[in-house]
């Protein structure tokens, strides 16, 4: 039966305490009861072949699926050709890791303003995604499916409305809706389960059902000022939001198998299994 994945962002602190190898974090995802991993590359795509392809089988083997979080400098708008040319080149390399765990998915950022308007920026962008597929297809990626992602700040390109104009583009392309930074960037915006419907119709109305019902998503708490995001936070955390469960609830009540990805400071991997047990939870009261 088709259900959605919850998994971490990353290491958490608790798997230094038991664990040093990156060989292990299968193990320790499954101790939390979690179905997915988001391997980081944001400073640099640094895993060999060799070692991708053995964390991709050690994965399969216990049921988790893994996505990849390309390098945080990729710009698809940056003004420099060198810049975007450059970006092209980090995202084969984040594909060309994926891949070789056997997986699809590459989370990317997409960049900021600058010196532009955000239309200029947007039109950059998408400009640069486009060669990235072209790139992707060329070197035998056709199968990677990139997923640009909602930002933070407010400073940079990737408000909701953005990064539907950029998936627009292909087909291929399926949101990262990082709830987080969404709040942040509407600084609390997302307050209610309303709030919540409102982005994934948004999803649905411009991308189509299909995709949102096997979008990415990215989850946790942050603090933010004026400028938006300031710094990620745990799920103990009471003053800044938003809550899971609302989305949690929306997410089973439309039959919709994202994989959400926790991003909280440190305790990604309990604060994603609390989200995985309510999920489970509200299924089997809805009888789902």
């Amino acid at each position: 039966m088709e259900e959605a994945r919850f998994g971490p962002a990353g290491q958490s602190l608790s798997f230094s305490e038991k664990y040093k190898n990156m060989f292990d974090i299968p193990t320790h995802t499954a101790e939390h009861g979690l179905n997915a991993f988001e391997y980081q590359c944001g400073r640099g795509v640094r895993v060999s072949q060799a070692s991708a392809e053995k964390l991709g089988k050690l994965a399969a083997e216990k049921g988790i699926e893994l996505s990849l979080h390309a390098p945080y400098y990729i710009s698809l708008s940056g003004l420099e050709e060198k810049t975007r040319m450059g970006s092209i080149r980090y995202v084969l390399e984040s594909a060309a890791a994926v891949k070789a765990m056997g997986k699809r998915r590459v989370i990317l950022h997409s960049g900021s303003c600058g010196k532009q308007t955000r239309e200029q920026a947007l039109e950059l962008a998408k400009s640069t995604l486009k060669s990235c597929l072209d790139a992707l297809d060329e070197q035998g990626f056709g199968d990677i499916t990139l997923c640009p992602e909602t930002m933070g700040k407010i400073n940079q390109l990737g408000s909701l409305d953005e990064v539907m104009e950029l998936c627009s583009i292909d087909e291929r392309l399926i949101p990262c809706i990082d709830f987080g930074h969404l709040n942040a960037r509407t600084l609390g915006g997302i307050s209610s389960k309303e709030h919540y419907a409102q982005i994934l119709d948004t999803v649905s109305d411009r991308l189509g059902s299909d995709r949102l019902k096997h979008f990415h998503a990215h989850f946790s708490k942050i603090e933010y000022t004026t400028g938006g995001e300031k710094r990620h936070l745990t799920f103990t955390d009471t003053q800044f939001g938003p809550e899971p469960i609302p989305l949690l609830e929306l997410i089973v009540e439309r039959e919709l198998f994202p994989t959400v990805i926790c991003e909280s400071d440190g305790t990604q991997a309990e604060d994603a299994s609390f989200m995985r047990r309510q999920y489970i939870e509200l299924r089997e009261k809805i009888g789902r």
